[in-house]
């Protein structure tokens, strides 16, 4: 378990890193007037200038993807339900990714601002674990279809 913690961290790192450009990239198009805005303007203000930010900015995109894909090994442990692997893997990803989203002044510094991006995050979380629940029943619907057909002796 160990072993794929740390491999899936070491890829989650990149992965995260190429998901938050490609969020720049597309928050530039839609929001930016045709100029491109590689982190927020709070956060340059922060850090001094816009090259200290962009580098944080990737690092911390880096910290969470390695976060996400360490945490999955939890949806590998099949000794767990389904509510208990749930509640753990939101908690732990609610740990990684809200102070990153904070430091980074993706939601603003405020009660408001952060029961906004808690809530948006929770939606967005709710809609990825609907549609893969409902994609992992249909497969074991498939399997199980499967393997009634092979014991019928009508394999396809």
């Amino acid at each position: 378990m160990k072993k794929k913690i740390i491999l899936r961290s070491i890829l989650g790192f990149p992965i995260g890193i190429a998901i938050g450009y490609l969020i720049t990239i597309l928050v530039s198009l839609g929001w930016a007037e045709g100029y491109y805005y590689p982190c927020v303007p709070e956060l340059i203000s922060a850090m001094g200038n816009e090259i200290n930010a962009v580098i944080l900015q990737a690092l911390l995109c880096g910290v969470v993807g390695a976060g996400f894909a360490a945490s999955s090994v939890i949806w590998e442990i099949e000794n767990w339900g389904i509510i208990k692997q749930t509640g753990i893997y939101f908690a732990i990803i609610s740990v990684i990714m809200l102070p990153i989203a904070y430091f980074l002044y993706w939601m603003e510094h405020s009660i408001v601002g952060f029961f906004s991006y808690f809530g948006i995050f929770v939606f967005i979380f709710a809609f990825i674990w609907i549609v893969e629940f409902v994609i992992e029943k249909h497969n074991v619907k498939k399997m199980n279809q499967n393997l009634h057909n092979v014991k019928d002796g009508r394999d396809e």
